[in-house]
């Protein structure tokens, strides 16, 4: 098996759908996926050999780019004394000492191994510490495959909720609420008809996964204010914002103080990874010292640890206005493009992060997200691959710049767009 194509159909065989997370299957682009063979700084090769500029980066995590020398020296470090204690280590010390330093409301911080189990956990201690059921969650939010957060709506503004998937009975999530995103409105009727029974607003502070979606002016502080005003807790979910739009994430950014705060990619420094943190009043109820259970076997992962602190290191050093300016050039020489080709776009953009929607509307949800012509895009997606960029096969995921993308990579990327016709 020589090419990619070749080792998806094999792997179809051993693996449902051949992938081990949906998307990367390719299927809503009418094509396959690239086996990657080596990452290097803002670069992939894939299997048959073929470079691409790399603006997926495995998702968000590697805003260092791919194999970065004091990370891979990090976790070499490590892994030579053992890649699985399942007990204590001086390196999630070390990461957590770096969290607590830098996310203006962590307090404590309990490591987990992934964004999902961060979610789940932040929300089974919200529901605790309250001693309510309900939660709020926002449309075209992702938090993570827990059955209670797989939820969509039915009919009306704000609904509780049905499954979002087969597998997950309809009683899992009757207690999940679901609202339009930046509809300060909807939840005010929300708190109003079941304010005192409300745990938590989880949220991420700057949409990722309908595509990027940035907070309306106000809608963070009114989350806030109307949290507090009910006794309920507000969970900002950070695991993409985390570390990406600021050194102290998305609550440092909007001047924003959640009570509980998730986080994972970025403080992985590429290995699976997740967090969650918050006030020390709030996380002293999580077991040993409170009742709230939560484990994990490779909780704290030495390795995944190293090569977090490694990268929180370097984080400190860099320059996050540099690169948010260097984003916003590339944008604004992307919108241009597309002008000069009268194709409607809409890209919406914050620090290193953006999404070029193709629609002519203002996408501050997510319906207004789902107005972007999709037929553009798979045109968009198959001719970007075909000129050697790497972009995700989805309209409604982010696309991110990091600090190793040259000048010569983003020159390279315009021309394939100057070059890409209807």
């Amino acid at each position: 098996m020589k090419t990619s194509k070749e080792l998806f159909e094999y792997a179809k065989r051993l693996i449902p759908g051949g992938v081990n997370s949906p998307v990367r299957a390719c299927g809503n682009v009418d094509s396959y996926p690239l086996f990657i063979k080596r990452g290097k700084g803002s670069k992939i090769i894939s299997w048959e050999g073929g470079e691409y500029i790399d603006f997926v980066m495995s998702w968000g995590p590697l805003i260092l780019g791919h194999c970065y020398p004091d990370v891979v020296v990090s976790a070499l470090e490590a892994i030579i004394n053992g890649s699985s204690y399942g007990a204590p280590c001086i390196w999630e010390l070390r990461l957590a000492e770096l969290i607590v330093k830098h996310i203006p409301s962590v307090e404590m911080v309990r490591m987990v191994n992934s964004g999902t189990e961060a979610t789940m956990s932040a929300i089974r201690l919200s529901r605790a510490y309250t001693k309510r059921n309900k939660i709020v969650k926002f449309k075209g939010c992702y938090h993570g495959h827990v059955d209670f957060l797989l939820a969509e709506a039915g009919s009306g503004v704000a609904t509780l909720s049905i499954p979002g998937t087969p597998g997950i009975p309809k009683s899992v999530v009757e207690d999940t609420i679901l609202v339009p995103y930046n509809d300060t409105e909807c939840i005010d009727k929300v708190f109003k008809e079941h304010g005192s029974d409300i745990a938590c607003v989880i949220v991420e502070p700057v949409a990722g996964n309908m595509g990027l979606v940035l907070p309306e002016s106000g809608f963070l502080e009114f989350l806030r204010e109307i949290t507090k005003r009910y006794g309920s807790l507000l969970i900002f979910d950070e695991v993409i914002t985390g570390f990406r739009v600021s050194i102290g994430g998305a609550q440092q950014r909007f001047n924003i103080d959640p009570d509980l705060t998730c986080l994972g990619k970025i403080i992985g420094g590429g290995f699976p990874v997740g967090a969650f943190g918050g006030k020390k009043e709030i996380m002293e109820h999580v077991a040993p010292v409170g009742d709230v259970y939560q484990a994990g076997t490779l909780s704290g992962n030495p390795v995944a640890m190293a090569a977090g602190y490694a990268t929180l290191k370097v984080l400190e050093k860099m320059d996050y206005n540099d690169l948010e300016k260097k984003t916003q050039k590339f944008v604004n020489e992307i919108k241009k493009i597309f002008e000069q080709k009268s194709i409607s776009v809409r890209i919406n953009h914050i620090s290193s992060m953006f999404t070029i929607f193709f629609t002519d509307k203002e996408v501050k949800d997510f319906d207004s997200a789902k107005t972007t012509d999709l037929s553009v895009f798979k045109k968009f997606y198959a001719h970007m691959r075909e000129k050697g960029i790497y972009i995700p096969p989805s309209n409604f995921e982010c696309l991110f710049m990091s600090f190793v993308h040259t000048d010569e990579d983003l020159e390279k990327t315009l021309d394939a767009i100057k070059s890409f016709s209807l």
